[in-house]
Formats: structure tokens, C-alpha cells, sequence
């Protein structure tokens, strides 16, 4: 969906309100269809519905990012270890091949796209673990990070830094548990220690614009 990709990928921002009648003209898509997405993307916590109001992209609070982020820090160390005690030659070449993808767009200067990319690296672990309860709330909880960074994010340099997806992949490939636990758990204690979790308020977007359209 493309609107989803543009909300993970930082193109529509926080706080972004997204007109039914905007969004159907833009995709040539009639109004049922449009608030049928709109639902599904507010069920998956990227859109809020207001009454009266509309549909915004979601602004997630600071009490949230917290928890967002401490509940990451608790679940994807966990799963790292699985990760590493059952991956296969097959599961590295896939999230090298993410790490690539990420690595090309930092280049071309597309930082939204390389969160993105970044954000499916820590779900392909939870994959690989083989535990489909909790991949599905990391999946979750990846979507509402993307929000949060796009929000709150203060460095100036990318957000999931090259070295620990690097140091991930060692530990990953050489099956220690151990290592890749600590790794996952001092990256995400990084990321979090990144946000400043001050309120922001957001400039009002065009959805034209956004989608050269």
C-alpha cells in the first residue's frame, strides 16, 4: 500500500491529515475504498481517526515512545538469540541483502527508505527466531518506531548505525546466542537514548506534494 509505505518511510509525517476526498483523487480509488485503507491503517496504529476531524497520520505521545522502546528492549535481544541458535545460509544472504538495500539508500541520501529497510532487518531476526506471536508485535512495534523517530529523532546521523547491524551479523553467522542478544539489546538502548523526547509540533503537508501527483 502505498500510503503505508510513504508513513514508514517519513514521506507523510506525524500529525499529516489525510482528506478521503485528497486521497481518493490522488489514487483514483472511490471514498468506500479510501476509508476501507484508512480503517486498516488506523487497526495497524499508523492512522488515527478523530470524529468530526478525520484521519491523521498517527503522533505517537512521549509516554509511548518510552514504552514502544522499552518493550523492544526487552523482546528483540530475546529473539536474537533464537535467531542465532537456528539461522541458516539462507536467512544470512536475506538480511545482507537488506543491510545492502540500507546501505544504498543511506548513499543516495533516502533517509526514510534506509529506516524502513532497517525496520525489515530487525523483523527478518524475528522471523528467523520462528516465533510467530512475538515477530507479530515486533512488527507492530517497528511500525509505531518508525513514527516515533520521525517525531522525536535528534542525531544527525541514520538511525540504525552500520557497526551494530554489522556486529549483529557476526554474532548471528557464528551462532552465539549470547553475543547476539547483548548486541540487540545495547543497539536498542542506543536508539532509544537518541530520541529527544520533547513535544513537537508538525508543519501541514500536502498530499500532492508528498506524492507528485
Amino acid at each position: 500500500m502505498e500510503l503505508q509505505g510513504a508513513i514508514l518511510e517519513h514521506r507523510l509525517r506525524p500529525g499529516t491529515k489525510l482528506s478521503e476526498d485528497e486521497v481518493g483523487d490522488l489514487f483514483k480509488a472511490s471514498r468506500t475504498v479510501v476509508r476501507q485503507a484508512l480503517q486498516a491503517l488506523s487497526h495497524s496504529e499508523l492512522v488515527t481517526i478523530e470524529r468530526n476531524r478525520g484521519a491523521f497520520v498517527a503522533q505517537p505521545s512521549i509516554r509511548e515512545a518510552h514504552e514502544v522502546f522499552e518493550t523492544r528492549e526487552l523482546i528483540e535481544p530475546r529473539l536474537a538469540a533464537m535467531a542465532a541458535k537456528r539461522i541458516k545460509k539462507a536467512d544470512l544472504k536475506h538480511l545482507n541483502s537488506h543491510i545492502k538495500d540500507e546501505h544504498e539508500a543511506l548513499k543516495q541520501g533516502d533517509k526514510g527508505k534506509a529506516l524502513f529497510l532497517s525496520g525489515l532487518f530487525h523483523i527478518a531476526i524475528a522471523e528467523i527466531a520462528d516465533q510467530q506471536v512475538m515477530a507479530n508485535i515486533v512488527r507492530s512495534l517497528i511500525s509505531r518506531s518508525s513514527l516515533i523517530i520521525a517525531l522525536y529523532w535528534r542525531r544527525p546521523d541514520t538511525t540504525c548505525e552500520t557497526h551494530s547491524h554489522n556486529a549483529l551479523m557476526d554474532a548471528l553467522e557464528t551462532h552465539n546466542e549470547k553475543r547476539a542478544s547483548e548486541i540487540m539489546q545495547s543497539h536498542l538502548v542506543d536508539l532509544h537514548s537518541g530520541l529527544n523526547l520533547s513535544e513537537k509540533t508538525n508543519e501541514n503537508l500536502s498530499l500532492a506534494d508528498i506524492f507528485d501527483k
